[in-house]
């Protein structure tokens, strides 16, 4: 293997965060991986959401500090890169998560096409980068392709949701009040909110046959480094993702394991996890670039840039760089551990 050129600085700190859904690097948290890969560099490890208060948690989103690896949703991901930020894109991930369209118990709609001339959830919040707004639209969107619509054949209605609490609340109350006829929702905590307001799911998005209709924020998912950290120190870098492959791989195996993190990364209950994940969900963990994810990942900056979401466009191939992941494939891999 290359060796790399001398490097110029070691960092005290490596700064690591993911979404509340299934991640390698949560996996890699849970089993304290990384923090003991870089225990003996005299380098601490430690987690965003779980720093001090002292700590901006906005970089989650921007993604300005330089020794952070993120593992999360694209639309904050690509927002940052075309504001500027010199992130680079290391790894993407595809992993089912439930998706569905919902509506009143009593609604008509059983369908995709059932959408046709429907009012749409928007939920609008005052964040810097509302990815709320652009999973629902990006759903919605989803939807109706699967049946030869687009949003032009419905009614988009906005819902202001600051001051709810819980995810998807002031969609679902506006469901409830009539003032829409369908709320988009993903992932483990829709399950139980569905379930809490008595919504019934209208289109499951998982079932669609063509996956292009199920890209959204978490699909695909990426990985992304500052372009500081991967042109300081690449080693980390390979090292991190070398870890990050190696949890992949142990998640294989240990699907009860990887369903009890999964309830801690979420925060939902066992039947929420469970409602939201297929079967097999431990087994898709694992980072490549391949083309059909990085043509996917297009797909979603294109929708997103017309949504009015990036500022600038972004060159998906241009901004992943393969060599960080083709690397850690080579380092040797270190025995399991507790």
């Amino acid at each position: 293997m290359p060796s790399h050129a001398p490097t110029r600085t070691t960092p005290d700190t490596l700064w690591f965060t993911r979404c509340p859904v299934p991640t390698a690097t949560g996996i890699a948290a849970d089993r304290r991986w990384l923090a003991a890969e870089f225990a003996a560099d005299g380098i601490a490890v430690r987690s965003l959401q779980d720093a001090a208060p002292d700590v901006d948690r906005r970089t989650h989103y921007t993604h300005a500090l330089p020794g952070l690896f993120r593992e999360g949703g694209n639309v904050p991901a690509l927002w940052a890169r075309s504001r500027g930020e010199e992130t680079r894109l290391i790894g993407l991930t595809w992993i089912e998560e439930r998706q569905a369209v919902l509506v009143a118990p009593d609604s008509a709609v059983r369908a995709a096409g059932d959408l046709r001339g429907l009012r749409l959830a928007v939920p609008r919040h005052t964040i810097a980068i509302d990815f709320w707004r652009a999973m629902a639209l990006r759903g919605f969107e989803g939807a109706l392709a699967s049946a030869g619509l687009t949003l032009d054949d419905a009614r988009p209605v906005d819902v202001p949701a600051d001051g709810h609490e819980g995810q998807w609340a002031a969609e679902l109350a506006a469901l409830r009040r009539g003032d829409v006829d369908a709320v988009y929702v993903k992932g483990a905590l829709a399950v139980e909110a569905a379930r809490r307001a008595g919504a019934r799911v209208a289109v499951e998005l998982d079932e669609l046959p063509d996956r292009t209709h199920r890209v959204n924020n978490g699909t695909p998912r990426p990985i992304t480094v500052h372009q500081r950290l991967l042109d300081d120190r690449p080693d980390l870098v390979d090292r991190f993702l070398a870890v990050l492959l190696r949890a992949a791989d142990w998640a294989a195996g240990h699907p009860g394991d990887v369903a009890r993190i999964l309830g801690a990364e979420t925060g939902a209950g066992a039947e929420g996890v469970a409602g939201a994940y297929r079967p097999g969900t431990h087994r898709t963990l694992h980072p490549d670039l391949s083309a059909d994810r990085l043509d996917l990942l297009a797909r979603q900056e294109d929708a997103l840039r017309a949504h009015g979401f990036l500022p600038d466009p972004v060159d998906v191939h241009t901004w992943a760089d393969p060599e960080p992941l083709r690397r850690a494939r080579l380092l040797p891999t270190a025995p399991e551990g507790p």
